[in-house]
């Protein structure tokens, strides 16, 4: 399985020996719970993110209603 490494977004192999994935670019060295964590703090990062513009976006409309 190939994933793609957080910090430069080159491709992460899996080393069956070490129980890792290893990035062939910067030589980023991950368990698949770290890859896991990683992503899940991205995607509630993203919702917030999104929550955020939405309620910018309910500001915006409200104020230029009155």
């Amino acid at each position: 399985m190939s994933d793609v490494c957080p910090e430069c977004g080159g491709v992460l192999k899996f080393e069956p020996s070490r129980k890792r994935y290893i990035c062939q670019s910067c030589g980023l060295s991950l368990s698949r719970e770290e890859i896991d964590e990683i992503r899940y703090k991205d995607q509630k990062l993203n919702e917030e993110d999104e929550k955020e513009r939405v309620r910018k976006e309910y500001l915006k409309w409200w104020a230029t209603k009155k």
